[in-house]
């Protein structure tokens, strides 16, 4: 029943071209930004650089361990690592992470992927998930040792619950068919949550805690280091000054990112004058900042940032214009202006679509102009390419809605999975990043595997979150309503089995992370960061629409909130 999404073609409905003067605005009531103008003047903060000095001695002291001698501390090496990325500071020493990964695969495998290393739980389920992260094959083989006679796990290992928790998030990594890790992960989600009545140490209650709150392999890397900062500090065999590196680390990229979003809120607020112009849509500009800093946090991506910001700071807009706006008449004219692409185009438009039409061709004009810097401006030609099908997508849904027209569960999904707008803005994030290729592009808009995994992510999981608040305000079906009805189900069924096709989804990611990749592992890194944001925002509400609750407190802890430099 997995459905495909690999045509470029959307359905096409036939529809009245006489314009409806009464046909009804079903709009949304979207709370207003809980932010208001908090951003506006944050650039300010946080002038004192005075620890760049220390930030620079420890990122040597840092980078000296991680390229010291393989040879005689293998287990050193592998905790270092884990530690170093658990801590967000991976960034500084990609290079020297692959060169000490690399020598510890040579060390630690022989033919066909499967690991010599012959120790505990905790070291071996650790070398496995660095090196299947890192790309390596790595066979899941190697954990049948753990199992006994009647092929269950053994119960001795119940009580190494820092192996347990090792053995859990590398069952994370798991591909199609590996029966193996699937027994894992279930085993080992099963006890470490029965270890919690038990008496561990403050640290290691908090991560398993946190852990079977949020996967390590879906978390938002710059969230789950705000995190794991905390935890590691309870550790006593923390390295200090790697928490320390870590602190300041971690303070200067939110300095950065806060001077971003307040430029943003800038554009928004007084560029835009959303508020105003665009009354009806939901007010989320530091929430779509704090996204984008999900998909790359990294200083080197600032330009990258800024561009993906504002697309999908417009995308939102133009969602609300075809979910809780706009009539299907006007959606009718708006879509054949997108396709056009020409500024004279707005001569046809309702006043409220001339503001967002011009705002969109404006956002794409800067975007050329800022790579035409570096002879790339054609670059954005896939871009928009990418818009313009993702606009007839919303077009072909407001026409099924405006026909009560419930399609079944491939039809939805085949348009669907474009409107989760995954696909456009895989292709913009790579736009602003130095190293893109034309031929990176080509592979992003030929609807390759891994993009299509996200795409079913992101619809999946914003339909199950999302579909009865859609349902009262009027709003096209969703994949639920599709499966209900398609299969005579109930919804709770229904959303157990499109839970099965989102977990399939990620098992095709990670197997498309691995070597030999088809691109360069640091665009493959934006997909799989899209698509963690998925499971880190609408895992149980959509805390997009409604960002009151959770999504307040994960934007305190990223954008906000300092980490503290000293123990109190």
């Amino acid at each position: 029943m997995v459905p495909s999404s690999s045509s470029s073609s959307l359905p096409i409905f036939s529809h009245d071209t006489k314009p409806n003067l009464n046909f009804p605005r079903h709009t949304a009531t979207f709370h207003p930004s809980i932010w208001g103008n908090y951003f506006l003047s944050s650039d300010s903060i946080y002038e004192d650089d005075s620890d760049i000095k220390q930030v620079t001695l420890l990122k040597e002291y840092v980078r000296t361990m991680i390229v010291s001698p393989v040879d005689n501390n293998f287990l050193f090496k592998l905790n270092i690592i884990n530690s170093v990325q658990h801590l967000g500071v991976s960034y500084h020493f990609e290079h020297e992470i692959d060169e000490t990964l690399h020598q510890i695969y040579e060390i630690s495998t022989k033919e066909n992927n499967i690991i010599s290393y012959n120790d505990d739980l905790h070291h071996l389920a650790l070398l496995f998930r660095l090196l299947r992260q890192q790309g390596y094959p790595i066979s899941s083989d190697v954990f049948c040792k753990f199992k006994d006679q009647a092929g269950k796990f053994k119960e001795s290992i119940v009580n190494d619950v820092d192996g347990m928790l090792r053995l859990y998030e590398a069952s994370q990594l798991r591909f199609h068919g590996e029966e193996i890790l699937e027994e894992a992960y279930s085993f080992t989600l099963i006890e470490l949550t029965k270890s919690l009545t038990t008496k561990l140490s403050p640290f290691l209650s908090g991560l398993v805690h946190h852990s079977i709150g949020q996967e390590l392999r879906k978390g938002m890397p710059r969230l789950e280091a705000r995190y794991y900062i905390s935890f590691y500090q309870q550790d006593p065999s923390h390295n200090e000054c790697l928490l320390t590196f870590a602190k300041l680390d971690f303070n200067m990229l939110q300095k950065l990112h806060r001077k971003e979003v307040s430029s943003m809120t800038k554009w928004w607020v007084k560029d835009l004058n959303v508020s105003t112009n665009f009354p009806f849509v939901r007010d989320r500009i530091v929430e779509v900042c704090f996204w984008i800093v999900g998909v790359y946090y990294e200083p080197q991506y600032c330009l990258a940032r800024s561009i993906l910001n504002k697309v999908v700071a417009m995308t939102s807009i133009i969602d609300d214009v075809y979910d809780a706006y706009g009539t299907i008449d006007e959606l009718e004219i708006f879509t054949n202006a997108i396709e056009r692409w020409d500024i004279s185009s707005l001569v046809d438009l309702p006043e409220y679509m001339k503001l967002c039409y011009k705002a969109l061709l404006d956002i794409f004009e800067e975007t050329e102009q800022e790579l035409r810097m570096q002879g790339k401006e054609y670059f954005v030609k896939y871009s928009k390419n990418e818009m313009k099908r993702l606009i007839q997508a919303y077009l072909t849904e407001s026409r099924w809605f405006n026909s009560n027209h419930t399609p079944t569960v491939e039809e939805y999904m085949e348009v669907a999975t474009v409107t989760s707008t995954y696909a456009m803005l895989t292709t913009v994030s790579f736009l602003g990043m130095e190293d893109t290729t034309e031929e990176v592009l080509i592979w992003a808009t030929s609807h390759p595997k891994i993009i299509e995994a996200a795409s079913v992510i992101a619809r999946i999981m914003d339909d199950i979150v999302g579909s009865e608040f859609e349902h009262e305000r009027g709003h096209v079906v969703s994949s639920v309503d599709c499966y209900m009805m398609q299969y005579n189900s109930s919804r709770e069924n229904a959303i157990k089995e499109l839970h099965k096709l989102v977990e399939s989804a990620w098992k095709d990611i990670n197997e498309e992370c691995l070597n030999p990749t088809q691109i360069p592992m640091k665009f493959l890194m934006r997909v799989l960061n899209l698509a963690r944001m998925m499971d880190v925002l609408y895992k149980e509400h959509d805390n997009y629409t409604n960002s009151e609750g959770v999504m307040k407190d994960y934007i305190n802890a990223v954008l906000v909130n300092k980490v503290p430099t000293q123990i109190s």
